[in-house]
């Protein structure tokens, strides 16, 4: 089966107050350092994967640079990753290339590079089409740019785009979401993601509003509910724009689903470089299903030298997975095949668990297949929960 590749950049010309991901703002002198590290590790890439127990695939099918904001880094830079990666791997040459982008940082010398490496899908971190709720959470872009970079992209060949945006950011109203919407839709993108603004001490937003103060414009962030129907109006926007959903934060046009997220949520195997980048792959020892791997989540640390840290994916724990991943995908999980890989016993003791989130309106299921109820997709991880205790 062949591998995807990710590759961490967590740099970013500013910090968004909404982002709690290991990413943030470091001086250019960081940037050389922090390239030659992950191509060094990239080059060690199969041997420390076959050391620390993986199954390790010659071919590469999708390849993913997400962030931060890569597009920080100089064009060579970015070369210099991508040139590590064919060098010890089987690009397939169908296989699909993205990079995460902050609209505005596509220069023309930006382009070029990109379409020298071979990219072919791009993902714009847009969050909201109204300059004033861009501009809330720390935003550099207008909508403006956003216009201006799909049509530099599609000039330089480049259609498979994708644009994220958030649900619930400071300001939104269910005017102004729509507006968002409708304009995601005008762009004629074949892919959108959406996601509700999450609330955790992660983020400088999250702790402002679990705090209950007004900083970061925390005092105008809609209530959940509000989020809630925010998140609703777009699955029903976006479905009706022939922009479907098959995933919970995920939306596309026919044949342009994300192949590499694709193979995150079907737990296909995946090696992760950078700072906090996680790989899995299937295991080469009997009995268990899987190892994931873990790279430090501090830059410091991972410049260092910091080492992998191994987990071992059980069969027990793999069920898991196979459950509160592929829930996630609107198709579903299909029992029967849960019944080939673990046994009819285990699909049997989930059989209460599945009845009762059926009489929640949570689950749906159908010839052997469950899959989350709209409802269930808003309640998703208290879902997933109880199928985790019970399995």
């Amino acid at each position: 089966m062949p591998l995807g590749i990710y590759i961490s950049v967590p740099f970013c010309k500013t910090k968004c107050s909404y982002c709690n991901f290991a990413s943030d703002v470091f001086s250019r002198a960081v940037f050389d350092r922090y390239v030659d590290r992950v191509c060094a590790d990239i080059a060690n890439g199969r041997e420390t994967g076959a050391k620390m127990g993986g199954v390790i695939e010659s071919g590469v099918d999708s390849i993913y640079l997400g962030g931060g904001t890569p597009t920080v880094l100089a064009p060579d830079q970015l070369k210099r990753m991508f040139a590590a990666v064919h060098a010890e791997s089987d690009v397939r040459p169908d296989a699909e290339i993205t990079v995460e982008c902050a609209p505005g940082t596509l220069t023309p010398e930006m382009l070029d590079a990109l379409f020298e490496c071979g990219v072919n899908r791009v993902s714009l971190g847009v969050q909201s089409f109204v300059d004033a709720e861009a501009a809330a959470v720390g935003r550099l872009h207008k909508r403006t740019h956003v216009v201006e970079d799909i049509a530099h992209l599609h000039a330089a060949g480049i259609t498979n785009i994708n644009v994220d945006l958030i649900a619930g950011l400071p300001h939104q109203t269910a005017e102004s979401w729509h507006v968002s919407l409708q304009e995601a839709i005008a762009t004629g993108v074949p892919h959108v993601s959406v996601y509700m603004l999450e609330v955790d001490e992660d983020s400088r937003l999250g702790r402002e509003l679990i705090a209950g103060g007004t900083r970061y414009h925390a005092h105008f962030v809609p209530d959940e509910d509000a989020t809630a129907d925010f998140y609703l109006a777009a699955c029903e926007m976006l479905n009706a724009a022939g922009v479907l959903q098959y995933e919970i934060s995920n939306f596309a046009r026919a044949g342009f689903e994300s192949r590499h997220n694709l193979k995150y949520w079907t737990r296909q195997p995946y090696l992760g470089f950078g700072v906090d980048a996680h790989s899995m792959l299937i295991s080469v020892e009997p009995g268990l299903d899987a190892i994931r791997l873990a790279s430090a989540d501090l830059l410091e640390n991972y410049v260092a030298g910091a080492p992998l840290q191994r987990t071992v994916v059980s069969r027990e724990m793999a069920l898991e997975e196979n459950f509160f991943l592929g829930l996630r995908l609107n198709r579903g999980v299909d029992l029967r095949d849960i019944a080939d890989k673990f046994g009819c016993d285990a699909v049997a003791e989930l059989y209460p668990t599945i009845k009762q989130l059926q009489a929640d309106g949570l689950l749906d299921a159908a010839a052997n297949v469950v899959r989350l109820t709209p409802r269930g997709r808003l309640l998703s991880n208290e879902v997933f929960q109880s199928l985790l205790t019970t399995s």
